[in-house]
């Protein structure tokens, strides 16, 4: 797993414990407010978004095969490997 590009998928649900007053009230806030700024030791570190608006943001965040193939410029470089250079031999005098 490549742990250099941030995940795409949300995690698993959190658990629920006595500890996790402040993520219900991230999270209630998310749901009435819109996205919630989360920080860690005063750093912004994530945000909490509705799902339905991460859904969204998903989907428009993927281009269409449509657009893929209509865009202007290439996915790659050259679909096609380089073609090799031949050997012959030479031909045989006849006579």
């Amino acid at each position: 797993m490549n742990t250099d590009q941030p995940s795409t998928q949300p995690t698993a649900p959190l658990a629920q414990s006595p500890h996790s007053a402040g993520r219900v009230q991230h999270l209630e806030a998310c749901i009435a407010e819109g996205p919630q700024m989360v920080t860690k030791r005063g750093a912004e570190a994530a945000v909490l978004v509705p799902v339905e608006q991460w859904r969204r943001l998903q989907a428009a965040a993927r281009p269409t095969l449509k657009q893929l193939l209509l865009a202007d410029e290439g996915r790659v470089e050259m679909l096609t490997p380089p073609r090799r250079v031949v050997r012959r031999r030479n031909p045989l005098a006849l006579g």
